[in-house]
């Protein structure tokens, strides 16, 4: 049995670090009055119950958890536009307080259900008494439309156990695909939205 606070304690750190820092880029863009690509910001660390399941599912020893377990510590990045979220991994790749292990994208490449995300795996160092600790974590960045769908998708999935009743998972597919469309259709209208927010912000601020 592994001691799960000594275990959590620096991915519990990580998630909060990076809470601060990823906040702290959208207030930077607040503060030059320019739009920013990120529109908020959450984190979690991985339950016990849910590391468990994972590792099981994916045949991987309680001891190697750090090593191949890469989003026991997640963060997730939610932006307007599609198009944003090129600038959000951009903005993450010139970064220098953490390293990038693995990119994988899910919007170019969306898997067989539906789903729609771009996912970025770091090394975040984590300061302790006894040193430095790298540990994994994984960022996920995806528009609002991609998180509502995606919100969804996992609750059904924890219901279903994985197993979808055909009829389900093909209104899934449906919705990922009306998700995805009204994404479009408002990066078609993105120029018109940014004048708008900020003439309300302008407006409120006065």
């Amino acid at each position: 049995m592994k001691n799960w606070d000594q275990f959590l304690a620096p991915y519990k750190q990580a998630v909060e670090e990076l809470k601060i820092k990823l906040k702290g880029m959208r207030k930077q863009f607040e503060q030059e009055g320019t739009h920013s690509p990120i529109e908020f910001v959450t984190g979690r660390v991985k339950p016990i119950a849910s590391i468990l399941d994972k590792a099981n599912h994916k045949n991987i020893s309680l001891d190697k958890l750090e090593t191949e377990m890469q989003d026991i510590a997640g963060m997730r990045m939610m932006c307007q536009f599609v198009e944003d979220i090129k600038k959000v991994v951009e903005l993450l790749r010139n970064r220098n307080d953490f390293e990038i292990v693995e990119e994988r994208d899910y919007i170019s490449h969306k898997k067989v259900s539906g789903y729609r995300s771009y996912h970025v795996v770091i090394g975040y160092p984590v300061q302790t008494i006894n040193g430095e600790k790298k540990i994994l974590a994984e960022i996920q960045i995806r528009t609002l439309a991609m998180n509502f769908w995606a919100t969804i998708e996992h609750s059904l999935n924890y219901k279903y156990k994985g197993q979808f009743p055909k009829d389900i998972q093909m209104r899934l597919q449906r919705a990922a695909e009306a998700a995805f469309m009204l994404d479009e259709e408002m990066s078609l209208i993105r120029d018109e939205i940014q004048e708008a927010q900020a003439f309300f912000t302008r407006n409120k601020e006065q």
